[in-house]
């Protein structure tokens, strides 16, 4: 990886009110300190997509995962209680190049990085620093590190929502879903039956190199649940991938969890499917919410390009509606599978030849 050499981060000394804040927060799991989050990445053979938010308050990590119910609110409660810090200078450290940013309201930052020669398919480490500028010195207030994704060469890749398609959260339901997000953790929320398999079969079929096919996530749920998601990614099993979430919210939006806007959720598909125009996808989501839509809006900008979407079935009441959806879908010529059933999902991969036994 490059050898650019990072400038020194200077602290500066805590005045005795500074300290006792630290303490207190440090109990309640909660830092003021100013903490950089690079999220996971991608790219391809010219550009690495880097981003990440900047936080002026942030949960720090949980190390335990208790079957307690208070625990279990609590630290629910502190992934809503970030603060994040709008219009910070970010300067990004990527493939040889550095590249800097300014992060948007939302304490988040988004930039693209030109890369002079192509890098190793396979995760690459990227790291960044939140930049105080006065006059000509600088201050390092944070830096982070993150990884990007240079996939393999693939028969396909497979862009799947997270809520509802693979992590039981009942959407549709508001109190049914903040119920299990309160009284469940990421190492206690549970997958749907067969569905890591599924996933498995997916990310490992037709291939003889060692590489898997990749995997993006994306969803509406809020970049709050970034490190909540990827623990239960990894505790269950699911094949490593680019997690691409919703804007964050605060406290008072907890009630509006995974309610994030499904055109941003379009144009984050769109973003995917841009960066890899010789790539071949296939879609995975649910019938809680819009992704028969979405897809259905991305089948007809990318047509030729799609191989297959999944859809389970979760709320009864959009069936019909998911029905007539996914029949537009098909006469476009692209094939779908409307299962209840991870097993469903599984048999028709093997029967339409994506997958093998």
């Amino acid at each position: 990886m490059e050898t650019l050499q990072l400038p020194f981060i200077h602290k500066q000394k805590k005045s005795l009110k500074d300290r006792i804040k630290y303490h207190f927060l440090s109990w309640l799991h909660l830092t003021n300190e100013p903490v950089l989050k690079v999220y996971r990445g991608f790219g391809n053979e010219s550009t690495l997509i880097i981003h990440g938010s900047m936080f002026r308050r942030s949960a720090l990590s949980r190390k335990k995962y208790r079957p307690s119910i208070w625990l279990n609110f609590f630290g629910l409660i502190r992934l809503f209680l970030v603060r994040p810090y709008p219009h910070a200078t970010i300067r990004v450290y990527a493939g040889g190049q550095i590249a800097e940013t300014q992060t948007d309201l939302d304490g988040y930052f988004r930039v693209e990085v030109s890369i002079a020669q192509p890098l190793l398919p396979g995760w690459h480490v990227v790291r960044a620093q939140c930049i105080a500028k006065e006059g000509r010195s600088e201050t390092v207030l944070a830096e982070g590190e993150g990884t990007v994704l240079l996939p393999h060469s693939a028969a396909f890749a497979c862009i799947s929502d997270i809520d509802d398609t693979f992590l039981v959260s009942h959407s549709a339901a508001l109190f049914k879903r903040l119920k299990v997000l309160i009284t469940r953790n990421a190492h206690t929320r549970q997958p749907f039956e067969g569905v890591v398999e599924h996933y498995k079969m997916l990310a490992e079929a037709n291939r003889t190199d060692g590489a898997t096919n990749p995997f993006f996530y994306v969803s509406s749920s809020e970049w709050n649940l970034y490190d909540y998601i990827l623990e239960f990614s990894k505790k269950n099993g699911l094949p490593e991938g680019v997690y691409l979430l919703s804007p964050l919210k605060q406290l008072a939006e907890v009630l509006k969890t995974g309610q994030g806007k499904h055109m941003t959720k379009f144009m984050r598909i769109v973003r995917i499917l841009e960066a890899y125009p010789d790539q071949h996808f296939i879609l995975l989501g649910d019938d809680t919410q819009e992704d028969p839509t979405i897809y259905a809006s991305v089948v007809k900008h990318f047509q030729s390009r799609i191989r297959c979407i999944y859809i389970r079935q979760v709320h009864q009441k959009n069936q019909p509606k998911t029905r007539e959806i996914l029949s537009q879908i098909e006469a476009m010529g692209v094939p779908c599978c409307y299962f209840a059933h991870s097993a469903e999902a599984r048999r028709h991969s093997v029967e339409s030849g994506l997958t093998a036994l």
